[in-house]
């Protein structure tokens, strides 16, 4: 019997745990709202009993003033439950309601508290003992009117026994004080039994919502099983043809496609693998792939990427395995290689899909080679042809007519602007290909800054704007010290001014800022241009970019400075950005970390 009830119990419980418990509290405060009447009008027929017994010419405005206070309080009570009835969306929002209700509550039993505490000093011994049954009364029929929410019936008692039980204990009879004792535990008894019954309550409710919203379910599921069935047999009919399309893809795709079990063993190719590597089908199942297509020398590497792979169960692109053919030639692949995990999180298989890049990085190199080898062929002869032109441009020859001397002073701005373009496209390549080396020193910042202000003055000249160093370098952060390398951080204010020069407006100046930023020092280059188009803002550090080729072309530039310049300050663990500037024109800066001296 006692497991029987047990099983019952857990079964009971289970169904009301499916209970919203919204919904239950929704229904308790509607059982609460719907006892409201019960409340007025008990109080209307009990507070005429009391008046009739109370009134008399001494207590007769005490009487209409209490009388003022019930009809406000029953007034405010009546509004609420009509308010209540009249909303459309009362179950939305059910705590809302019943804090109004508890504080009616707590008004009606404060009412009650307040008629005890005036009226009984006043009155006979029999009047007294009328007033403490009416109380006591009004106490214990409060449980059922409030019964769905304990801590609301518990409120409204306290209202009524908090003033009486004052009166009693300081009536200075010891008959009352003893009785004011006793008032808290009848009290607490009767909370006690509130609380029950409120279980009782919310336990019928949730029981109630729990076997509505199972016949629901129920009825959902019988439906939802119907459906099932019926997608269930197309579901079987799509994986039989997804499979058929499966192998048909894999037997047609260009790339190769090995499939692996957890161990490494090929279970399946397509036949793009066996011509790209030379063996057959035969001859690669049941054999681990590690040792068919993987070199010597890279195994190790292998087996520690295998067990990374099993281990986080991730896919991995772009992996690149130089693996032997047939017949002894080696190709480079790069594979995509997708886990195929099962619900149970159990891993089933491994996809790998590869394709042959030898060529393509053969390619690359190639384009890198002859990048690199135009670079210098050209910038040999260029620089001999713009030292001449210098020479002549200087006059070392002689005086030159007016004409003659404009055309080698173009020829000699040109060659100069492709020399640069070639130097920048060496960077450049230099940089991606990794082998760009710095040589860092350890420097103040200050002096670097104002020796490239020195260095940059004469292009400053010929776009006819100033630069003004508006920070002193000689304290604060110009005396403070970097680890970088000094030729490029020398490139890198290089390319910031010309680029600042070149865009501002004649006559002006572009202002140059050195502070403290934490533990950074940061160069501020602050121009008075026409700004840069937001549309253009993401790519104004890549490659060749420029916002208004018309106007790069005026101005000159190759769009490399920019993109030079955020490589090498990022390789010098370093930040460069920019800002719009307040009053028109582009703030550019760069930050590096501060050396510790």
């Amino acid at each position: 019997m006692n497991r029987s009830g047990t099983a019952e119990g857990s079964v009971a419980a289970g169904i009301r745990d499916r209970a919203d418990p919204r919904l239950v509290l929704a229904d308790r405060v509607d059982q609460l709202y719907g006892q409201m009447w019960l409340g007025i009008v008990a109080t209307f027929a009990i507070g005429a009993i009391a008046t009739f017994e109370f009134w008399n010419d001494r207590l007769r405005e005490l009487v209409l003033f209490w009388w003022g206070l019930v009809l406000l309080v029953t007034a405010a009570s009546a509004g609420l439950l009509y308010g209540y009835r009249r909303s459309a969306d009362r179950a939305r929002d059910p705590d809302q309601w019943l804090r109004w209700f508890a504080i009616a509550a707590l008004a009606s039993g404060a009412n009650w508290g307040f008629a005890g505490a005036v009226f009984f000093p006043s009155h006979t011994d029999e009047q007294q003992v009328f007033l403490a049954f009416l109380l006591a009364g009004m106490m214990s029929g409060g449980i059922p009117v409030y019964a769905a929410s304990w801590p609301i019936f518990a409120l409204y008692a306290a209202g009524i026994v908090a003033p009486f039980t004052y009166v009693l204990a300081t009536f200075g009879n010891r008959l009352f004080t003893e009785i004011a004792l006793l008032v808290p535990m009848f009290y607490a008894i009767n909370v006690a039994v509130a609380y029950r019954l409120t279980q009782v309550f919310h336990s019928g409710y949730r029981l109630r919502h729990a076997y509505g919203k199972l016949t629901e379910d129920y009825s959902v599921l019988n439906q939802r099983l119907e459906r099932q069935l019926g997608e269930l047999e197309e579901a079987r009919r799509q994986v039989e043809a997804s499979g058929r399309k499966l192998a048909l893809f894999a037997e047609r795709a260009p790339i190769a496609i090995v499939e692996l079990d957890p161990s490494g063993v090929v279970t399946q190719v397509n036949p793009a693998a066996e011509l790209l590597f030379g063996f057959a089908a035969g001859e690669m199942l049941g054999g681990n792939v590690k040792e068919r297509l993987v070199l010597p020398e890279f195994r190790n590497e292998f087996d520690r990427q295998w067990a990374q792979l099993i281990t986080e169960r991730a896919p991995i692109s772009g992996l690149r395995i130089r693996s032997p053919r047939r017949d002894g030639l080696q190709v480079v692949c790069e594979w995509t290689v997708t886990p195929l995990v099962n619900n149970e999180g159990t891993l089933i298989a491994v996809i790998a899909q590869g394709q042959d890049v030898t060529r393509q990085l053969e390619a690359e190199r190639m384009k890198k080679e002859f990048t690199s080898t135009l670079s210098h062929e050209l910038r040999t002869p260029l620089t001999s042809i713009i030292g001449s032109l210098q020479l002549i441009n200087s006059g070392v020859l002689g005086d030159l007519s007016q004409d003659i001397s404009e055309l080698t002073a173009v020829a000699e701005r040109n060659g100069t602007r492709l020399l640069d373009l070639i130097n920048d496209l060496l960077d450049i390549e230099k940089i991606e290909s990794g082998k760009l080396t710095l040589v860092p020193e350890v420097f103040k910042l200050g002096e670097l800054v104002r020796e490239s202000l020195v260095l940059n003055k004469a292009f400053g000249d010929r776009f006819k704007v100033r630069f003004e160093l508006k920070s002193p370098t000689e304290t604060g952060a110009g005396e403070r010290a970097v680890h970088a390398d000094r030729k490029r951080l020398l490139q890198v204010m290089t390319n910031l001014l010309s680029n600042s020069a070149k865009f501002s407006p004649e006559g002006g100046s572009v202002d140059v800022t050195l502070e403290e930023a934490g533990p950074m020092l940061r160069v501020g280059i602050h121009d008075r241009g026409p700004g840069i188009p937001e549309n253009f803002r993401a790519r104004i550090f890549g490659r060749f970019a420029q916002a208004d080729s018309t106007t790069a072309r005026h101005k000159g530039g190759t769009g490399l400075g920019l993109a030079i310049s955020k490589r090498l300050v990022e390789m010098m663990e370093g930040r460069i950005g920019f800002d719009p500037r307040e009053g028109g024109g582009t703030t550019f800066w760069f930050e590096l970390p501060r050396h510790a001296t």
